[in-house]
């Protein structure tokens, strides 16, 4: 075999291992159960809800989609079309510590008095200021209906629902992360901003420009080959 085959074959296995290893996961998510205790405007009320938080990259950030597989909480009366707006936290951890302000739409049907308040998907973005892991664990829901505010709060010490290898727009790293993890947009974030590209999409990139180097440097390589049997044949 030619030195210059061996070069190709050297340069397209190299770029192959760069293809895998892009196709790593940017984040690790789970459902997780939420004790919600809440104090409304006629007493304590409560339910465990299984929360799913998800995190989409937009832009220099990321989506976060907070969803309640359960109610929480309910009225004594009718809550008629557009009564109900719910809004929530969601605490960082890791690397950065801090809060996202995630909100929903109001109710589009009546929901009947008595009944568990199925709360809509809740959302907002977060842009990290620092590098690592971040895990985003439920916080406090608050729910806001025909003048009256319920405030309902995890008791359970729940686990993350969602961690993500972030990069920081200061490129600052803190190398922080916290064990488990669980996998919008309304709602701003607080202590940590809008999310910037993930992890392994920059190692994805950072790949991709090691793929290009050697390209060039194995192309120059054949160059150097092919000028140096021109010279001996000479």
């Amino acid at each position: 075999m030619s030195n210059q085959k061996r070069t190709t074959l050297a340069l397209a296995a190299a770029l192959a291992g760069s293809i895998v290893v892009a196709g790593a996961p940017a984040a690790y998510a789970e459902v997780v159960d939420v004790n919600y205790q809440c104090v409304t405007p006629i007493g304590p009320k409560g339910a465990v809800s299984p929360i799913d938080i998800k995190g989409v990259k937009s832009g220099d950030g990321y989506k976060l989609t907070m969803s309640f597989q359960k109610g929480v909480s309910s009225s004594p009366v009718e809550l008629g079309k557009g009564a109900m707006n719910p809004s929530a936290v969601i605490e960082l951890g890791g690397a950065e510590e801090g809060k996202v302000q995630v909100s929903g739409p109001a109710n589009a049907e009546a929901i009947p008095a008595n009944t568990p308040i199925k709360i809509s998907d809740l959302s907002g973005t977060y842009t990290p200021k620092k590098s690592g892991k971040v895990t985003f664990t439920a916080g406090v829901l608050t729910i806001k209906a025909l003048g009256t505010t319920t405030t309902c709060t995890p008791k359970n010490s729940p686990g993350p629902s969602l961690e993500i290898d972030v990069q920081g727009a200061g490129g600052s790293s803190d190398g922080g992360s916290t064990g488990g993890s669980t996998g919008g947009s309304s709602g701003g974030s607080t202590g940590g901003g809008e999310l910037p590209r993930t992890g392994p999409l920059d190692s994805a990139a950072a790949l991709g420009t090691l793929g290009g180097t050697v390209l060039l440097t194995g192309a120059a390589g054949v160059l150097w080959l092919t000028r140096r049997g021109q010279r001996s044949a000479g």
